[in-house]
């Protein structure tokens, strides 16, 4: 076996590359810790498993056919096994470049330094592989593939930790300025999260148009044509999205909140089944896709991004689109438009 000469955890944020180790030659034993902090809210506060298990009960646990008390055992069991990691002599952490995995990744780093660490703490996390054109995640690579990242993991430093520690805590706030500041750095203890907090930042509403990326992204593909859900989500994962990190259920919890804006931006034609339905952009929609009406103006359901509500107190100003010198986190005074920079609107 590959892990054989240490007894070995692995942890993954989903179970995408469970069986795949396996088949690989792996042995070690295999954590899933998948809670999507992306999607809030994730206050710091004692309790934070259960509002978790609320939160995803609410949302995907009734897509999964999931109860909130299943939900929260599940966590509660992740949590419990994070905390005994240290009592293997290797931990290898398996993620790539998104969102939903350098988020998670902040927090198990973070869990981890809570503790007593493992003897060796290890990484493996790309965000780009040969065998694989458009890489999105780890979960396309096949068994030898995920062999071939054997080799080339590398220890968790002492600054990664760090890293994690503080992208963790500035998740937990309520002011997304923090994540701005570090995405500024550019993370150079682990370069490919800095992507990853920009990405994120961009689900925030935006300064013109009160539009998460995701939600921009989904109206132009809908002024193309009526598309199927499912469609959608294709599109998004094979270009329209620059940095995949939501998954189809994430993606139709959108397109739905989309359709209950007063008056709806897209709308839904019936289906028992939920990603056959086709979805339509309304005049609303073209209109708020041009800027000409505020997203927010409709009243759109409640919404998180990491532990920041997105009712508009806070926006995204993308400037001229130059990543890393124009985006801005702008503060709205409640009920006015955007008034300029945070240092300018405080």
């Amino acid at each position: 076996m590959i892990d054989s000469d240490l007894s070995t955890l692995h942890i993954r944020c989903g179970s995408d590359i469970r069986d795949k180790l396996r088949i690989a030659g792996f042995n070690g034993d295999f954590l899933e810790y998948a809670d999507p902090v992306h999607d809030g809210p994730v206050p710091d506060v004692p309790d934070l498993i259960e509002i978790r298990a609320h939160q995803l009960a609410a949302g995907a646990g009734q897509m999964l056919g999931l109860t909130e008390p299943q939900i929260l055992t599940g966590l509660l069991d992740a949590e419990q096994r994070l905390t005994a990691a240290h009592r293997y002599e290797r931990v290898v952490l398996w993620f790539e470049h998104d969102t939903y995995d350098q988020l998670i990744l902040a927090r198990c780093l973070s869990r981890l330094a809570d503790g007593p660490l493992p003897r060796h703490l290890e990484l493996i996390c790309i965000d780009r592989h040969p065998d694989v054109p458009r890489f999105n995640g780890l979960g396309q690579l096949e068994p030898t593939a995920l062999a071939g990242l054997w080799p080339k993991r590398t220890p968790v430093t002492p600054g990664q930790i760090a890293l994690g520690r503080s992208i963790w805590a500035a998740l937990r706030q309520t002011d997304p300025t923090g994540l701005e500041t570090i995405a500024k750095t550019g993370t150079p203890a682990l370069p490919i999260a800095a992507g990853a907090l920009w990405r994120h930042l961009r689900e925030l509403p935006g300064a013109a148009d009160g539009l998460s990326l995701t939600q921009r992204l989904v109206l132009a593909i809908l002024t193309e044509a009526p598309t199927r859900i499912g469609r959608i989500f294709a599109a998004m994962v094979n270009g329209r999205e620059p940095l995949v990190f939501m998954g189809d259920i994430g993606l139709l919890g959108t397109v739905e909140d989309m359709a209950r804006t007063d008056p709806p931006v897209l709308t839904i034609e019936p289906g028992e089944k939920p990603f056959p339905r086709v979805a339509s952009i309304t005049d609303t929609g073209r209109e708020v896709l041009a800027a000409h009406i505020d997203y927010l103006s409709l009243g759109p359901p409640e919404r998180w991004v990491g532990n920041v509500v997105a009712d508009g107190r806070w926006r995204l100003d993308e400037g001229a689109q130059q990543r890393s010198s124009s985006v801005k986190v702008v503060r709205e005074l409640a009920g006015g438009p955007p008034v300029g920079t945070k240092e300018q609107a405080s």
